[in-house]
């Protein structure tokens, strides 16, 4: 079970801070079915009864595939469960990923996120800028975030959270809107938003990393294992332990397909690493 006293004040919810990301729930490269649809039901009602109120979502993951296992899995929904998902690209029919950012765009991804999830108003969506796939780039975003301000505006988006930006985008961004969080690549050994997060920490907005744990290149550090081995755990844990100590404002999705896999990660909120180990691995991302 997730610690009760691991929370944050997230889109005006308490949220824990140990969240589930559903990417992993679509099939391979995210595109498609899951190999075992059975397993992944189990591991989103697992989820919910073992304390997470917050899930990582999108439609194009799949695409459509992980929302609608959510909506299988999930509804109706719990009262406290905040679903987070993001606008911003589509898939091509080679599962390759498209900047979906024009404004019918955006408009098209919202009301695909509402059907296939089941849902009159989506709690967070997270603008995915998509200057550059492979991480942000500096560029405007006025125009994709003025036309996702508008569906808020229509009462069909109530929080708004952006996604792959850089800090002047986030500071332009807080001239046209509200931002409640933000999604960026971030783990031990990718630490380019340190100053970034302390930022976002001071302003009581939330910074939720993706590959928290390396992605599809999962981590891999002596350091990490040795610490991991002395403290009776798993390096996977370290890592995430790792970022719940790095800052308050820190939320985390890490995802998975195993049930077994999904207890594993929970149990990394009650794993509290001492001084000289954070020393350690602080070292690894620089």
């Amino acid at each position: 079970m997730i610690d009760q006293a691991g929370t944050y004040a997230f889109a005006g919810r308490s949220v824990k801070r140990l969240g589930y990301g559903a990417m992993q729930l679509a099939g391979p490269g995210v595109f498609g079915p899951p190999r075992d649809r059975n397993q992944a039901l189990a591991v989103l009602r697992a989820a919910v009864e073992a304390g997470v109120n917050h899930i990582d979502t999108s439609d194009f993951y799949g695409p459509h595939v992980t929302n609608q296992l959510i909506r299988e899995a999930l509804s109706p929904y719990p009262d406290d469960l905040l679903i987070v998902t993001k606008i911003g690209a589509r898939r091509g029919e080679d599962a390759s990923w498209i900047p979906a950012l024009e404004p019918d765009d955006l408009a098209r991804a919202v009301e695909d996120n509402l059907e296939n999830l089941g849902l009159e108003a989506l709690d967070v969506v997270n603008l995915r800028l998509m200057f550059d796939v492979h991480g942000p780039a500096e560029g405007s975003l006025a125009a994709p975030l003025q036309a996702v301000a508008d569906l808020q505006r229509q009462g069909l988006v109530r929080h708004i959270g952006l996604s792959n930006v850089t800090p002047a985008q986030f500071e332009e961004a807080r001239g046209i809107a509200e931002i409640v969080c933000v999604q960026n690549q971030y783990n031990l050994a990718h630490r380019d938003d340190d100053a970034f997060i302390d930022a976002l920490a001071a302003q009581g907005v939330a910074y939720v990393p993706f590959f928290p744990l390396g992605g599809f290149s999962p981590l891999q550090s002596a350091a990490l294992s040795d610490v991991a081995t002395r403290l009776g755990a798993t390096p996977m844990q370290v890592a995430l332990a790792w970022l719940l100590q790095r800052a308050p404002n820190i939320l985390l999705i890490p995802g998975t397909s195993s049930v077994a896999h999904l207890h594993e990660n929970l149990a990394a909120a009650s794993l509290t690493l001492p001084e000289g180990a954070v020393t350690e691995l602080d070292a690894i991302g620089r």
